[in-house]
This record gives structure tokens, C-alpha cells and sequence, in this order.
């Protein structure tokens, strides 16, 4: 199977950065300065200043669909968490040519060191609580559903796997069947929580960035943000029990359990992208990283413990 692209998609791509920036009335002031932001692997960000306010832009790339990215529901995800106060707001949004316009803020972006802070543990639990006592979102993420959906892409396209990888496959469904026992009740989780998708503003953390937005496990909230930033078991103990508001080996594991399938599911992740994208970024390493602590973890006699403690839904403080 060859990727191909939509006749809307070679459009876009043959448009220049102020060309699709013209399209929204917002963004078309004769005083523009545009400002690259660094960083992002599946857009182009953008500071936009202009009649004497700034903005910032989001300029995705058509070839975003392949990562189960809904750009509609993107849109509508990020207007409903902005109501919960923990989103900037949502200023305006052009689906024609892939471009979200939220509200700037003038804060500093969290690093995977501040995250192995208490305090700032502590305030990422608070966030994530406002923000899944939010409005629904428009649908829900799964990241067993959304590995299937990665693996298909890749093994239709033919991309290379990571060596052994459809080996895990009967350990995925032993944690999925252990984990679908006594589902927690779902809530609109961000999903992607790496530490560059936290803005503090003094006291306020602003949780930015809602492609892969949905309903979903809190748990997988908890064990991504934990798997991304690579940061310790007591630091993962201490997210869970400020999160729940008590202690609960049941929820931690639960939560470890979903951080092996997200590093698991993100590895097709960077697969695709490394077959796909038009960054000058090395995807293949990307997936490895965390590709290589879910091997050691699928390895590890850890995995058997960890799915005996989240299937003990007995165990006093559940």
C-alpha cells in the first residue's frame, strides 16, 4: 500500500505559511509579525501578532489523519476544556487550511526535569482532575483500539517494525482483558501529556495541545504523563494518590499497566511518522526509546505482579 495524498491535502501543502495564515480574518492584520515557535512533531506552531494582541497558531499537516488525528474534533475538544479553565481559549478555527487559533499565553513551558518536582506532581494532578470533570468530548480515545489502527497503517504500508514487536501481542490482551474486569468510569483526558504541553503562568498550569483528546481510563491520563517525562515508581505513586485523593496500589499499577500500552502504542506512532512526516526529526529513535522500556517491562517478571495488583480490586483502599 502506497500513502497517498487527497487532492485538498496537496493544496494546503503548496500553500505558504502567511497564504494559509491569510485565511483567518483574525490573523490577516497589514501589521502581522510572525514569530516560529520550536518544537512540535505533527504541526507548525506560531506566535501571530497583529492589531496590537498576539496569537498563537497551529498549522498542522494534512498527512495527520494517518495518527488517528480528528482535526474537527480537536477543534471541539479544545473549546470544551478551555471551559474548564485549565485550556487557553479557542479564538477561531480555519479546517480548510489547518488552522487553530487559540489564546497566548505568556508562561513558561514545563521541562521533564520540573515534573520530578512534588509541588508541581501535585498541581498536574489538580489540572487533570478540572479538566476531566469537564464537558465530554466528542469521542473517546483507546489506545488498544488506536495500536490496532497504527499497526494495520504500518503492516499495509509496508513499514519496518521494531524487531519482536507483534510478539507482545498475548500480553497486550491479558492487560486489556485484567483492566476491562472493572473499567473505571471514562472522562475527557487529554492524552498526550508531555512536559511541553504544560504552561505555568505563576500559580497556573495550563494543559495545552488536544489532538489526541478523548474519553478515556483517568489511569492512562496518569501513566502517560508519567511514561513521557521517564519519571521514577514513587513519582507515579504520588500522581495517583494527589490525583484520587488517597493512596491505591490497585491504581497505581492500573496506571503503570496503561503506561506500557501507551509506550507500546506510540511506538507505531513514530513509525508512521518516520515513513511519513517532512520534519527533519529522527522518528525511528523516538519509537525506540519507548519502544525499549516497553520490551524491558514485557520482559520483566514486573508485568505478572503488576496485573495480579490492578485484578486485586479486593485490596483495602481501591
Amino acid at each position: 500500500m502506497v500513502v497517498s495524498a487527497t487532492s485538498s491535502d496537496n493544496a494546503v501543502r503548496g500553500m505558504t505559511i502567511p497564504e494559509r495564515l491569510d485565511r483567518v480574518p483574525l490573523l490577516a492584520g497589514p501589521d502581522r509579525v510572525i514569530e516560529a515557535i520550536p518544537g512540535g512533531l505533527t504541526n507548525a506552531n506560531y506566535k501571530v501578532s497583529t492589531g496590537g494582541r498576539s496569537y498563537f497558531a497551529r498549522l498542522s499537516d494534512p498527512s495527520s489523519a494517518l495518527l488517528a488525528i480528528d482535526r474537527a474534533a480537536e477543534h471541539q475538544n479544545s473549546v470544551a476544556a478551555a471551559t474548564t479553565g485549565v485550556a487557553p481559549a479557542v479564538l477561531d478555527f480555519a479546517p480548510d487550511v489547518g488552522v487553530l487559533v487559540i489564546e497566548w499565553i505568556n508562561g513558561r513551558t514545563l521541562q521533564p526535569a520540573d515534573l520530578r518536582q512534588d509541588r508541581t506532581i501535585r498541581a498536574v494532578a489538580d489540572a487533570c482532575r478540572r479538566l476531566h470533570a469537564g464537558p465530554r468530548f466528542a469521542a473517546d480515545f483507546d489506545m488498544f483500539q488506536i495500536q490496532q489502527q497504527y499497526l494495520r497503517t504500518a503492516c499495509d504500508a509496508g513499514f519496518r517494525l521494531p524487531d519482536r514487536y507483534v510478539e507482545f501481542m498475548p500480553q497486550l490482551e491479558l492487560i486489556r482483558t485484567v483492566l476491562r474486569r472493572d473499567p473505571l468510569a471514562t472522562v475527557p483526558c487529554h492524552n498526550d501529556l508531555l512536559a511541553a504541553n504544560f504552561i505555568s503562568e505563576g500559580d497556573r498550569l495550563w494543559l495545552i495541545d488536544y489532538e489526541y483528546s478523548g474519553n478515556n481510563d483517568p489511569c492512562f491520563e496518569l501513566g502517560n504523563i508519567w511514561s513521557e517525562s521517564n519519571l521514577g515508581t514513587d513519582q507515579l505513586e504520588m500522581l495517583v494518590s494527589s490525583y484520587f485523593g488517597r493512596h491505591s496500589t490497585v491504581l497505581t499499577a492500573r496506571a503503570r499497566l496503561l503506561a506500557l500500552m501507551s509506550q507500546y502504542g506510540w511506538t507505531l506512532w513514530g513509525v508512521i511518522q518516520q515513513n511519513t512526516s517532512e520534519l527533519d526529526f529522527d522518528f525511528w529513535s523516538w519509537a525506540m526509546e519507548k519502544y525499549d522500556r516497553a520490551v524491558a517491562t514485557f520482559d520483566s517478571p514486573d508485568l505478572a505482579a503488576l496485573l495480579a495488583t490492578a485484578a486485586d480490586h479486593e485490596s483495602p483502599g481501591y
